[in-house]
């Protein structure tokens, strides 16, 4: 792999690894949110949030899958 390409996928993987971790404060928030919120507003919250994560998921899983075949394209 020369250094363009090492660079391209450094910065692929800094991206995918930003998103996982985005998704994991959104589940995390979502469960304090179950616990914490006013009593009106946590079922609501927790399901806009867990959908929000479900959401970010999908992309993310959509964009693992097209970086790694990029790069089994590259070696």
């Amino acid at each position: 792999m020369d250094l363009a390409t090492k660079e391209q996928f450094k910065w692929k993987f800094y991206r995918l690894v930003v998103m996982l971790n985005g998704i994991i404060l959104i589940v995390a928030i979502g469960f304090i949110a179950l616990f914490k919120a006013p009593e009106a507003y946590r079922i609501p919250v927790f399901l806009i949030l867990v959908f929000a994560a479900a959401l970010c998921a999908f992309y993310f899983w959509s964009q693992y899958r097209s970086t790694r075949e990029w790069l089994s394209k590259q070696e």
